[in-house]
């Protein structure tokens, strides 16, 4: 188990020429980041509603309840400390701006584990998100040694298509009603990638285009 070493951390990555942005950090979301993050989330909620994972209702369960931000928080802690996936809130240029996961990880014969985020509408198409699967990938594979990682991104969410052409992570194939969707289970195309495919690292690679 590698929790307790490698967590919490942050991640920085520095201005460039292209594409044309300050600072991304990404680190641990706190408590106190619980009003950033409650404006940030309404102020989105029409933009990231169609792709935002919701609870089915199951005939004989009972009817799954709401959470609130200190107990979210608390479950990424738990989540964290288990190995179980590591949550990082996203800031550019000091402004929390969306949050990127990877979470999944399982060890042993596997050590694998799956990225998901969402941003802000208001700095989409700026480079911000390729950069930080960009940053988490080489955390993924140069701090925790998993040796796959993959993505599930809706067939219809064109911007996040985008983000895995322009970081060359290889599409493996279209999974059928994959995850409870919006209020419904929709398909989802995977996209993976592994060791070695890796070479210099995902951020060079980012970089370099």
């Amino acid at each position: 188990m590698f929790g307790a070493s490698h967590w919490p951390v942050t991640l920085r990555e520095d201005a460039w020429e292209e594409p044309p942005f300050g600072t991304l950090i990404l680190r641990p979301l706190k408590r106190s980041d619980a009003d950033a993050w409650t404006r940030v989330r309404r102020e989105n909620r029409e933009w990231l509603a169609p792709w935002d994972a919701t609870l089915p209702l199951v005939a004989g369960e009972p009817r799954p309840a709401g959470t609130t931000y200190s107990q979210y928080i608390s479950a990424l802690g738990r989540a964290a400390r288990s190995s179980e996936g590591y949550m990082f809130a996203m800031f550019l240029d000091g402004e929390f701006c969306g949050q990127i996961s990877l979470g999944s990880i399982s060890m042993g014969s596997l050590r694998s584990g799956v990225i998901g985020y969402w941003v802000s509408r208001s700095v989409a198409g700026r480079g911000v998100t390729p950069t930080a699967v960009a940053m988490v990938l080489d955390y993924a594979f140069q701090v925790l040694r998993l040796h796959r990682v993959e993505i599930n991104i809706r067939p219809e969410n064109g911007p996040s298509l985008r983000v895995v052409e322009k970081l060359g992570i290889r599409y493996e194939g279209l999974r059928k009603g994959y995850l409870h969707i919006n209020g419904e289970w929709a398909d989802h195309r995977s996209f993976a990638i592994t060791q070695e495919e890796v070479g210099d690292g995902i951020m060079a690679r980012w970089r370099s285009r």
